[in-house]
């Protein structure tokens, strides 16, 4: 007896009486997911994104340590219940000891326990930032405008702006410091609602368009070729498929709806709509991204501004369909989308006032533990606190701060260097200096 033996493949039945059937074989789906995972990495910008969520992460606890108003300090062990709050993935003590020019711990003289306070010099960076953005008010107002001008009806949501506060150096009360205040270029609605009163057509004219006239006089280019044209930068190792180039100059000649032009939005049913409407989507984008000061800003909140901006499409998808203008990072618990012109080697190309004094502070945390007197003995340590003898810091503090250091203060000699490096403009060291 012959016993015929059947294989089960993917839900379908092969045997011997079938055996020479066509089997088909489901194409692979390009996605927004798959994009992101097989796109090319770009190390300089991944690496830079790694520093500033470390700096982020700083703030937050910062700025958590400010709403206690009982002090300038805070116990290391009531901070600790801060660790899923500012999402930190070792423990609080842990990372307040890896940054000793960000934070400093002391034993508190009566209570015995450690705490932790900002120190001078980071303290004195935040100040600075605050200041800047108080003597650049006006240019603020203006990125407030161009960003309702953007809109379709000329209105944005106040909580979209509050989301991107800090990626476009508003001040934190910028509802009653520049909407409120202004009357006669804002208009709130419903509380929770900003109407642009009065159009500036000074002010629309998108950062590329500036982009495409330098071209068109330095390098004798055609209007034809540089119209609608976008700077294309690819990332170190992108493959070239064939046929991409040829796509790439019709999609870079293609007319296009600008940010700022105020005409009916281009129907996506239309000849070429769909083209058109996403290449619109891009400039968009693009001239938001030109607005913020690191050129930078997290992909979830561009949601916000989709229905504003009648960019109703897959941002994510959008946005990885154009390696040579966007780069999207991974780094963090979010995505962040980089404009990659604006960049040279993990250094903002044309830096601005608010991010020089960001990256003095970035400063900070790349110094690490370097540049500091090396920590005393835990046994002698233990020594002082059965003794009576109580020190002060290097400078001289305010009353109350008479501590047992644990962590002493910064070494004059040695951390000279930090001062030239924070009063200089080169602003991070992932272009040259190679710090880690």
């Amino acid at each position: 007896m012959i016993f015929l033996k059947s294989v089960r493949c993917n839900g379908i039945l092969f045997g011997p009486f079938n055996s020479f059937s066509q089997r088909r074989w489901k194409k692979p789906i390009v996605s927004a997911q798959t994009r992101l995972e097989t796109r090319t990495k770009d190390l300089k910008l991944d690496k830079l994104m790694m520093h500033i969520n470390k700096l982020k992460t700083s703030l937050n606890i910062h700025q958590l340590m400010v709403q206690r108003k009982r002090g300038p300090f805070v116990s290391v062990q009531l901070m600790s219940r801060w660790r899923n709050i500012v999402s930190l993935n070792v423990g609080m003590g842990e990372f307040l000891h890896k940054y000793p020019h960000v934070f400093e711990l002391f034993v508190h003289p009566l209570r015995r326990n450690l705490c932790c306070k900002i120190t001078q010099r980071m303290r004195d960076l935040i100040d600075e930032e605050e200041k800047i953005v108080k003597e650049y008010e006006p240019e603020l107002l203006q990125k407030v405008k161009k960003l309702l001008m953007m809109s379709k009806n000329g209105t944005l949501h106040v909580h979209a702006l509050r989301l991107i506060r800090r990626e476009l150096g508003l001040p934190e009360d910028f509802r009653d410091s520049i909407l409120r205040t202004h009357s006669k270029d804002f208009r709130l609605v419903d509380l929770e609602i900003v109407e642009l009163v009065d159009r500036n057509e000074s002010l629309a004219k998108a950062e590329v368009e500036k982009w495409r006239e330098k071209e068109y006089v330095d390098k004798w280019l055609s209007e034809f070729e540089t119209s609608y044209a976008f700077p294309i930068n690819f990332p170190t190792g992108f493959k070239i498929e064939g046929g991409y180039r040829d796509k790439l100059k019709n999609w870079q000649r293609l007319p296009y709806l600008k940010p700022y032009e105020s005409k009916e939005v281009l129907r996506v049913r239309t000849c070429g709509g769909i083209e058109r409407f996403e290449k619109r989507a891009v400039g968009i984008i693009h001239e938001l991204l030109s607005l913020t000061v690191e050129k930078m800003l997290e992909v979830d909140r561009l949601a916000h501004f989709r229905k504003d901006f009648a960019i109703e499409v897959n941002v994510c998808e959008l946005l990885l369909k154009h390696p040579g203008i966007f780069y999207i990072c991974t780094k963090g618990s979010t995505q962040t989308v980089f404009l990659r012109e604006a960049y040279s080697k993990g250094c903002l190309a044309l830096p601005n006032p608010i991010y020089v004094v960001r990256r003095k502070m970035l400063d900070l945390i790349l110094l690490g533990r370097r540049n500091t007197r090396s920590l005393e003995d835990l046994e002698e340590i233990k020594e002082e606190r059965n003794g009576s003898v109580f020190r002060t810091n290097v400078g001289g503090r305010s009353d109350g701060d008479w501590v047992i250091p644990i962590l002493d203060s910064y070494d004059q000699n040695a951390f000279g260097s930090l001062g030239d490096i924070n009063d200089s403009k080169q602003p991070f060291d992932g272009c040259e200096s190679g710090r880690n």
